[in-house]
Order: structure tokens, then sequence, then C-alpha cells
């Protein structure tokens, strides 16, 4: 038997996680220390990964098998194809930077008993979901794949609600509340949809006679099973109503802006950057794979809902106050942009949407970390708080405002390639939809810069005087990030060329090809 890379890769942060809640409360700093190399080997061997799958080479590679539920024929089954690569490594790679921003914000408050262990609890609960999201990407059974869907959950849940933003402009028990609903309604939302999934889960078993992806599938490519119609479209809601709450897709993308805005800067970056990923790479993986005819019976319904979640996000992120709310809106219109990349049915599209997974967890990740340093700083995350900065810390804001220009996918920086590609995609098959969509990018202009006049530029508020710069730390988890949205800005062919395959398999599965081009004869 080959080594199992990818249950290794999970496995170091999930025994990370049990090591670190472990450590002696007194030892707080140690745990901190143990997380961020805990995290690092996990991006070693997540270069592993990357290192040994060949492109053009079998759809599923590093392939591990074995039995779980015999009598329900569940199995353990993992592989990775070149979109669950390219995600395994963003994971991989965000979780250091994640925990070196969180340093501090879960050390004990002078009110708290020295037996409590925030810290230690805080960063195991991290390298927890990192392992659930890493075997989330890798696995090829349904039903894993669902208790792994489920699973990250409850670590979430914690997290949003024992770990919250400390600069909250309410009283203490106010701030409890808040945390408190926004954890909850996290929770709430993506229970209902992984139950629907459940029901979903079964109904396929019921009709297929296992949970394997890769028989299911191949079963359905070659004619040997064959779904009714209806059946096929009932299955496949099932499934996709669950990953459009994950996801989030408007109208179930209620609970995003109370997490991110209530959850520490870390914290949200995992929702979003991490987490929510989970939902649109399921889309690719499970819904257009199994459910080929009904994902497009469903395409021109779910291209609307996409469009209004480009537009809708983007309105309300001009209108925001709360800067973490405007860059949670913000990341609903560019989960709108993944999704209709996703069902556009090019391959211009679905390589678009999968770069922009891991452009958007890059980008949102600099710009959301930046705007967490600047709350610590100040104490809120109201705009209206901010003025000046750029005078008092010029580091600060000029990574901020490469990080919102990120955001609004400024040609050169990473973004840019991924959102041209998901929009000459779409406009191929529906020009209406592409021209709609482009209104998105002239608002995320407008949000973005208007944040960055209102907290950055103008006279120097008293209450920033004394801000200081970005110390080594905090340089040390920005820096390596403005350096990725550059070099995948100018040069994105190392992701493409892992990318491109699978998503040429995932159009041979709905059985779609790119339209040609319309153009005059010559004479």
């Amino acid at each position: 038997m080959s080594f199992p890379l990818l249950t290794v890769t999970a496995v170091l942060p999930a025994a990370g996680a049990i090591l670190t809640a472990a450590v002696p409360a007194a030892r707080r700093t140690a745990a901190k220390w143990l997380a961020l190399l805990v995290s690092l080997g996990t991006l070693v061997l997540a270069a592993l990964v990357v290192v040994r799958f060949e492109p053009g080479g079998e759809r599923y590679q590093l392939t591990e098998s074995h039995a779980w539920i015999k009598d329900f024929g569940v199995r353990y089954e993992l592989g990775v194809d070149g979109i669950g690569v390219a995600l395994i490594a963003l994971t991989a790679l965000l979780i250091p930077f994640i925990v070196l921003a969180g340093w501090h914000d879960a050390d004990p408050l002078e009110t708290q008993s020295k037996r409590w262990r925030p810290t230690q609890g805080f960063f195991a609960l991290i390298l927890m979901v990192e392992a659930m999201v890493i075997l989330s990407f890798a696995a090829t059974d349904v039903f894993l794949f669902y208790i792994l869907f489920e699973a990250m959950l409850i670590p979430m849940y914690f997290l949003i609600g024992g770990f919250g933003d400390r600069a909250h402009t309410g009283t203490d028990d106010n701030a409890a509340a808040q945390r408190s609903y926004a954890a909850v309604k996290f929770l709430l939302y993506n229970l209902a949809g992984g139950l629907i999934m459940l029901a979903a889960v079964i109904g396929l078993y019921v009709v297929a006679g296992n949970f394997s992806l890769t028989e299911i599938a191949a079963a359905r490519a070659s004619g040997e099973l064959e779904m009714a119609a209806n059946t096929e479209r009932l299955l496949f809601l099932g499934f996709f109503l669950a990953f459009a709450v994950k996801a989030p897709l408007w109208p179930l993308h209620t609970w995003l802006p109370n997490a991110m805005g209530e959850a520490t800067a870390p914290v949200a970056v995992l929702i979003t950057a991490v987490v929510d990923k989970v939902g649109t790479f399921a889309m690719l993986r499970y819904c257009l794979q199994l459910f080929p005819e009904a994902s497009k019976w469903a395409t021109p319904a779910i291209i609307v809902l996409a469009l209004i979640s480009i537009v809708y996000g983007a309105l309300l992120a001009v209108g925001q106050r709360d800067i973490k709310r405007l860059i949670a809106y913000a990341s609903i219109s560019h989960f709108g942009f993944i999704i209709m990349g996703i069902f556009a049915m090019t391959s211009q599209g679905q390589s678009g949407a999968t770069l922009y997974m891991v452009n958007h967890g890059i980008s949102t990740a600099a710009l959301m970390l930046v705007a967490g340093f600047l709350i610590t700083r100040r104490g809120s995350r109201l705009i209206a708080d901010y003025g000046g900065v750029q005078k008092v810390a010029p580091v600060l804001a000029g990574t901020f405002l490469v990080g919102g220009l990120a955001t609004l996918s400024l040609p050169g920086l990473a973004p840019f390639v991924s959102e041209f590609l998901v929009l000459v995609g779409t406009f191929a098959r529906y020009p209406v939809a592409g021209v709609i969509a482009t209104f998105g990018i002239v608002l995320a202009a407008l949000y973005t810069l208007v944040l960055y006049q209102r907290t950055m530029t103008g006279p120097v508020k008293e209450e920033v005087r004394a801000m200081p710069d970005l110390k080594a730390r905090e340089l040390a988890v920005i820096t390596p990030l403005i350096a990725l949205l550059l070099f995948l800005g100018v040069y994105p062919k190392p992701l493409t060329e892992i990318v491109d395959p699978a998503v040429r398999h995932t159009m041979s599965d709905v059985q779609q090809k790119d339209p040609r081009p319309e153009v005059e004869a010559a004479k």
C-alpha cells in the first residue's frame, strides 16, 4: 500500500488540536507555538500533495480506500483532482497566517480564572477545522463527505460564539448576546441545509446502492445507472441547497455578515476564505458530477440567484458603516461570481471559478487581517471612527490599500484573472448575465475606494493620532499574502495547469462543450 499522504495531511492538524488543547493553562505561549508549528507541518505535507499530483494523470490521485461501515457500503475513500489539490493547498497556506494573526486574540482577560484555557481552546479549534476541511476536499465517499460537512460546524460554532471580536461598541452583555446570536444563526442555517442534504444522501444510496462518488459517477456516465428526471432533480436540490447555504448564495446568505462581524478577524478569514469554499467546491464535485441533467435544468435559476448575490452583496457593502460587515457583504458578491462561473457550463467559467476560490481566499485574508490589526488598535469597527490613518501608520494603510485593490480585482493582482475568466465564460453562453455581472465590478470599486478614503485619508482624528504601524509579526502575516497576490496576478500558470484538466473532466460529466464564437465569415 502506498503512503497515505492525504490521511496524514489531515491527521496532523487533528492530532495537533488534541495536543494544543492539552497544554497546561499557564503555558499558553507554548500552545501558540505548538499550533503554529503544526500548521507549518501541515503546509509542508500539502506541498507534497501538490508535488506528487500529476495534472495530466488520472482524474483522482493519491487515492485511499478502506472499509468503514460494511453493512451500509460506507467506505473511507479519499482522492484528489486538480480542484481539490488547489483548495487543500489554499487551506494549508492560510492557517499559519490565521494562527499568527490571532496570536493574542484569545489571551485570557484579567477577570477570568487562571485555570481557564481560552488560548489553548482557540488554537485547537482552528486546527480541528483545518483537518476537517482538508478531508472534505479529499473525500470521495458521499457519506464520509457529509459527516465532515456537518462536523466542521461544531468547532466553528465555538470559535464564533466563544471567541468573539473584543472591539465591540456596546456593553459587554450586549457583545456576548450578539456573539451568541451570530453563532446560533450560523449553526441553525447550516444544520438545516445539512439535514436536507442528509435526506438526499439517503435517497442517492437507495437509487445507486452505494456511496462511492467515483463508482456512481462512472455508472452514470456509462448508462448503467439511470435516474428518473424528477428523482435526479430532487436529489440535486437536496445537495445544492446545503451547498448554497455554506457558499453562501442569496437568499441563504444572511448568517454570514453576523458571523464575520462578531468573530475575530482570523476566524472571519477562516469562515469565508476556507470553510465557505467547501460549498462551492462541492457544487463542482457532487452536483455537476452526480446530477448532470438536473444541473443543466437548474442552471438558469442558479445564474439569476448568482447575479442577485453579485449586485445585492455589492450594494449592501456600499452602505455599510461597519468595516467587517462591509467585507462580509463583499464576499457574498464574490461568491456570486464563483457560482455563476460554475454554472455557466464553460471551461473558462469553471476554471475562473476555481481560481476565484483560491484568489478570493488570499485577497480576503489580506484585507480582513489588516482590517483586524486596524480595529485592534482603535478598538472600534465603525468606519466613522477613523480618518487620516495613512499619515500615522503608512505601512498599515498601504497594505490595506493593496488588499482592497485585490478585492476590486485590479489588473495585475490575482483576483483579476479569475474574475475575467468567469465573465468571459459566462458571456460566451449567457451574454445578458455577463453584462449584468459587470455592475458588480463597478460597485466593488465604489465600496473599496470609499472605505479607504474614509478610514485612511483626510484629517488625522485624535483617537488614531498615536496609532502604531504594523509590527514584525503582523508584517510576517501580510507580506507573503501580498506577494502571492502579485505573483498569481502576473503568472497564474501554476494554478491553471493543475485546475484545467479537472475542469475538462467536469465539462465532460455534464456533456457540455464551449460555445463557438459567432464570427462572420471573411469574404
